[in-house]
């Protein structure tokens, strides 16, 4: 876009996320999940109020609205914890992004009137409008639906490009991954292809001193790709059968030469905001020399390879009801087949 800013401020914003596990009532759930936007809209306010009106992107942690599921069925949890594509939830998010004219990312379990039966979890991207930019998919979890599992569908439903979506706007292209996702190259590497500047990382996960595998990811992402990572972790889960701080501290925000420009400990807060240079990024994308590593990427010594590997497979969804034994039972298949080719060594 020609009217892209040259700089401006992001804030990894780490709240407590407040779970539903333990509420069976529709209206309990729903209470639980206005309280939770309510909150953000002040606690937005006041970061901005700090930081300053330049701050223009806010990214939310992973399942802010309502945790994860602790042992509910799939058809359970769909009716307790997901959010309709036009539903009130959003509503209430796009107010927000627009009465703070910020572009507002997060992450959330999603329902799909084209897959009845399953949900998503979806991470989004709302600009200072109010209008819903971007909708993405998470590829690859453990125990969750995916793009993946129903693949020739969801392919046939959105095409590739709503699998890997980019949104080109003024403060850059913008591109959503969730959680562990992080740790899969494939997926930073399949948006940044698609012209992604900053990769927006909603995750909950586990902070420590030492570098984690997620940590070391973010870095390893962000200098292979070019790009800024903006990672919003939680600040414990509440309300929940794991002890709250399990998952609490440690979003930041890398630049895309992998140095930390900001991070912050544990608990709520709003430290982890940093100065994003859009004019540098772009400026150091296009400058020939050896530390230019997207350009000189070579696809083609790998694409024979990725076309001929088949692990995981694909549509595994498309049919039948679904339970929780399934995602188990698939990876189980999977590492056995991968034993006969003699890719996993007993």
């Amino acid at each position: 876009m020609n009217n892209c800013l040259d700089s401006f401020r992001a804030l990894a914003l780490q709240v407590t996320c407040h779970a539903v596990n333990y509420s069976n009532h529709s209206s309990q759930v729903r209470s639980i999940i206005q309280s939770t936007i309510n909150r953000l809209d002040q606690q937005i306010a006041a970061s901005i109020a700090f930081i300053g009106q330049d701050c223009r992107l806010i990214v939310l942690p992973e399942y802010f609205l309502t945790g994860f599921p602790m042992g509910e069925s799939i058809a359970v949890w769909a009716e307790k914890a997901c959010i309709e594509m036009d539903g009130a939830e959003y509503e209430a998010l796009s107010k927000i992004a627009q009465k703070h004219k910020i572009f507002l990312a997060g992450n959330a379990y999603e329902l799909d009137p084209n897959f009845p039966g399953l949900y998503f979890q979806t991470c989004f991207i709302i600009d200072p409008s109010g209008s819903i930019i971007l909708r993405y998919r998470r590829l690859n979890s453990m125990f969750a639906p995916t793009p993946h599992d129903v693949w020739d569908k969801y392919l046939d439903c959105y095409g590739l490009e709503g699998v890997f979506p980019v949104a080109k706007t003024e403060i850059g292209n913008l591109a959503a991954l969730a959680s562990e996702e992080i740790l899969y190259p494939e997926v930073a590497r399949c948006l940044t292809m698609r012209g992604a500047e900053i990769l927006l990382h909603s995750t909950s996960e586990i902070y420590s001193p030492n570098l984690t595998p997620k940590d070391a990811a973010k870095i390893s992402r962000a200098v292979e790709n070019m790009v800024y990572v903006v990672s919003s972790n939680t600040a414990g889960i509440v309300n929940s059968p794991i002890p709250s701080a399990s998952v609490d501290g440690g979003s930041k925000i890398i630049d895309y030469r992998g140095i930390v420009l900001a991070e912050t400990g544990a608990g709520e807060s709003m430290a982890a905001f940093a100065k994003i240079d859009l004019a540098g990024l772009k400026s150091d994308r296009y400058r020939p020399g050896l530390n230019n590593i997207l350009s000189r990427q070579r696809f083609e010594l790998y694409a024979e390879s990725y076309q001929r590997s088949h692990f995981y497979p694909p549509n595994t969804m498309l049919d039948g009801e679904i339970n929780r034994q399934h995602f188990t039972q698939t990876q189980q298949a999977t590492i056995e087949h991968l034993t006969k080719l003699g890719i996993i060594r007993k």
